[in-house]
């Protein structure tokens, strides 16, 4: 089963994308699809034995949209049929045009791929020109489809592979169309007499002066909604733009008849300014759409455009999407790492805070791992790519984000039913309307028709279908953004509901490697003297608990030891001048007559809480006592409290003894410790806490967390941990702070509120319109210009609502936008 993102270019209104996610869905081998209104693409999962991508584009096209391919990074993944074309290229302009009559050795290397290889930092992800297919006998009908649609979106005005924010400009463009022609058929309608009764130009018949503007106003400006109502019926929907073309069309078309054929009102003042209001509530809530896809540019904006590789000896500067796995890199000061790859000649300090949030820079030598995106701050160095385009770091983790915003919360499936069918109530009631009014209570054709194309303007299905995906997207971004990756909007609504948070301690809670947390000299000794008598004599040792003390110590020691010895089990033996020292655990200092009752009190005192305790004696005689533990992460504490403090109770499962684990537990403020538990006992563990009723949420790194990261609500994975727990995991932490826990909850909730306040919003306001527009509360009415007003602000207001959530301030969450934090893919690993 493989799972791709695909660009859907051109979707006007949210219930289009149910007419494409309903054709795709009838491929042979398609299990599951997910259609983004907002991010315009389709996260797609399918059998790659039985369809293809190619198959999956050729119907996204058969369904009049615009596609270029698979959505991925621009500069860092090169376009398929760019990257494997050595023959022709095809000059027509489109893709769709090369598939129509392509032979093999041809490529598309029209407009999809030069988009895809020069794609700017304003559209959020490059489409993957797909290969076209070889031979024209094979491209069949759907090569004609292809071609035939590709004219009709530029017939359409929109030039194919719009980023959201052109389609944006565009929208605006055909507003202030509509606007210039609009405002002569208001002045010189019956509506416009109350400022002057003007006459009409050259002594034209007014109401065909009226047809003449009003067609201006009406046929550049609506031509998106008209191709898109024609969508809609072809995919057998009705959305918000077969609502438009049944509102302004109606009025519009019985405008015509009463200008040609037969003596009547005109409505050319209602249909135009009506689809000003349309196109300007559109032009804003396409704005805002526009900013919910800051999270996936900001990634972008990470990798850099171009690198210097080896070639033939010489350095040659090519682009990032050109570096071939095994190529040599070469990197000099305050160059961005291009690709992920390892060091083979050369060290530096590299910024890798987009990676750990960590601001000191990280000394990589020889044989260190690199990841693309990351800094290089000081020395050069050269490097072998082993991970290139689709397969670095950085186009992984844009493609999950992609797959969380694309992906439904169980909230969003209601709704987005609940738009269908709001669609073709809006119909009925508008005919019923019609009706009641005409027929029935007898008035005028004039007052009946206006009542009816109320009706149809003033249903709003857009604000409920924007109203979970826009707060889904801002939300899922602004974690990205923050080193937070939701791999699905269930996650981000389950995390709302957890009553527990069970951490694994090693490498979660505490940093997974020992450290010195204690010193306790002897009387008449200072601590700087004790530890610089221990590093002195560690320096020749590799063993873990020498690698804390020399850490502690730092890069300088005062003092020179000679003639180490290690002794096996015990510690070791230096001398320091003349002085004997000896560092090790109690049996050394016994087997040596070292006197240890002075500090035998601090010893047992250290020792039962769980540390490792490190005897230093220098000429016979014993001068402190060094403590070694793994050393708790310095937020793990301001995390437990913080979680609390929302009514969350936190557990932590460890392998170690009952009395050490309470000691920690106790140090953090935990409020259920778990102890002696083997790894294979973990999933038992949170099984049991699920059947006391709670919601739990287990936080773990180790590929011993794996089962127990299935088994919970919601699994929280620590970025440095293993690919397994990530694998397992529904939330990567990719910056390793137990603190983010707190931000992927608070994150959560706030996202879900703005989902409800969306939701009662959207259904609020068509509850309460449906009955104004259709005249239930004569003689106070509504006008269609005012209903128009309404559905577009209905749609603009939920927009906005949601992207609010980048105000909003959370624990844990950090605004402005801070840089995006790219995990690992190295399995650094880590144990309970």
């Amino acid at each position: 089963m493989k799972t791709s993102t695909v660009e859907v270019g051109e979707l006007v209104s949210s219930l289009s994308a149910a007419g494409v996610q309903h054709q795709i869905a009838a491929l042979p081998g398609v299990h599951h699809v997910d259609v983004n209104y907002v991010a315009g693409s389709a996260t797609v999962h399918y059998d790659e034995t039985k369809t293809s991508l190619d198959d999956i584009r050729r119907r996204v096209i058969e369904c009049g949209y615009h596609c270029r391919g698979e959505m991925l990074p621009a500069h860092v993944c090169p376009p398929e049929g760019h990257s494997e074309a050595h023959g022709h290229a095809g000059h027509g302009g489109h893709e769709d045009h090369a598939a129509h009559g392509a032979h093999a050795g041809h490529a598309a290397h029209g407009h999809g791929a030069h988009a895809a290889a020069t794609a700017s930092a304003s559209t959020p992800a490059t489409a993957k020109a797909l290969p076209p297919a070889t031979h024209a006998g094979h491209a069949g009908h759907g090569g004609e489809a292809a071609h035939q649609m590709s004219d009709m979106m530029h017939d359409m005005g929109h030039a194919p592979g719009m980023s959201m924010q052109d389609m944006a400009n565009d929208m605006r463009n055909r507003f202030l169309v509509a606007l210039l022609f609009a405002i002569p058929v208001f002045l010189y309608s019956p509506m416009g007499k109350m400022f002057g009764d003007f006459a009409t130009p050259f002594g034209m018949d007014r109401n065909l002066f009226l047809f003449i503007v009003a067609t201006g106003a009406i046929a550049y400006p609506g031509w998106p909604f008209f191709v898109a109502g024609w969508r809609a019926a072809r995919n057998k929907v009705a959305n918000m733009a077969t609502l438009v073309v049944l509102s302004v069309g109606t009025g519009y078309v019985f405008s015509l008849g009463a200008t040609f054929f037969y003596e009547g009102e005109v409505f050319y003042e209602a249909a135009s300014v009506l689809l000003v209001f349309i196109l300007l509530g559109h032009w804003l809530e396409m704005r805002a759409r526009a900013g919910a896809s800051d999270a996936i540019r900001a990634l972008m904006d990470l990798a850099p455009p171009m690198a210097t590789v080896l070639r033939n000896g010489v350095e040659t500067k090519v682009p990032t999407s050109e570096v071939l796995v095994g190529e040599t890199v070469v990197i000099k000061p305050g160059d961005k790492i291009p690709v992920d790859g390892k060091i083979t000649d050369g060290a530096s300090q590299v910024d890798e805070s987009m990676l750990t949030g960590e601001s000191m820079p990280v000394k990589k030598v020889v044989g260190n791992a690199v990841i693309g995106a990351t800094i290089n701050k000081s020395g050069s160095f050269r490097y072998q790519a082993t991970k290139v385009g689709a397969d670095t770091a950085l186009a992984q983790i844009v493609k999950l984000v992609q797959e969380a915003q694309n992906s439904k919360a169980p909230g969003q499936l209601l709704a987005d039913q609940a738009s269908q069918w709001l669609v073709l109530i809006a119909i009925l009631v508008g005919l019923t309307t019609f009706a009641v009014w005409f027929w029935v209570l007898g008035q005028p054709l004039l007052f009946a028709l206006t009542l009816t194309i109320t009706v149809f303007v003033i249903a709003c299905p857009d604000a409920l279908g924007l109203a979970t995906p826009m707060a889904i997207m801002v939300g899922t971004g602004l974690g990205a953004m923050n080193g937070i990756l939701f791999k699905n909007a269930a996650a981000l609504e389950n995390a709302t509901k957890l009553t527990v948070v069970v951490f694994d301690k090693t490498g979660t809670l505490t940093l997974g490697q020992p450290d010195v947390v204690e010193m306790v000299p002897a009387p008449g000794v200072t601590e700087a003297q004790l530890l610089a008598t221990a590093a002195a004599v560690e320096k020749f040792s590799e063993h873990p608990l020498a690698l804390a003390v020399l850490k502690k110590a730092g890069p300088d020691t005062p003092e020179t030891a000679t003639a180490f010895t290690n002794i096996d089990g015990q510690g070791a033996r230096a001398m320091i001048g003349d002085d004997v020292v000896l560092l090790g655990n109690r049996k050394l200092m016994e087997a040596e007559q070292v006197n240890l009752a002075e500090l035998a009190a601090e010893a047992a005192r250290l020792q039962g809480g769980g540390r490792t305790v490190v005897h230093v004696a220098r000429g016979g005689r014993l001068i402190g006592l060094i403590a070694i533990a793994d050393a708790v992460r310095p937020t793990s504490k301001a995390t437990i409290a913080k979680l609390q403090e929302r009514g969350v109770k936190v557990a932590m499962i460890t392998g170690d003894n009952q009395a050490t684990a309470e000691r920690i537990g106790k140090e953090l403020g935990i409020d259920i410790v778990l102890a002696d538990v083997l790894p294979g006992q973990k999933a038992s563990k949170i099984k049991e806490l699920q059947a006391q009723g709670h919601k739990v949420a287990m936080v773990g790194d180790g590929i011993n967390d794996a089962p127990a990261l299935t088994q919970a609500d919601v699994g929280f994975a620590i970025g440095a941990g293993t690919d397994v727990a990530m694998e397992s995991a529904q939330v990567v932490l990719m910056k390793s702070d137990p603190y983010d826990v707190v931000g992927a909850i608070e994150l959560s909730r706030a996202t879900l509120r703005k989902m409800h306040q969306n939701l009662w919003w959207a259904v609020g306001y068509n509850v309460i319109a449906f009955p104004l527009a259709a005249g239930v509360f004569y003689p106070f009415t509504l006008s269609p210009e005012v209903a128009a007003l309404s559905m577009s602000g209905s749609s603009a207001i939920v927009a906005i609502n949601a992207l609010m959530l980048k105000r909003t301030k959370l624990a844990g969450i950090r605004n402005p936008h801070p840089s995006p934090a790219v995990p690992s893919p190295v399995a650094q690993g880590a144990s309970a």
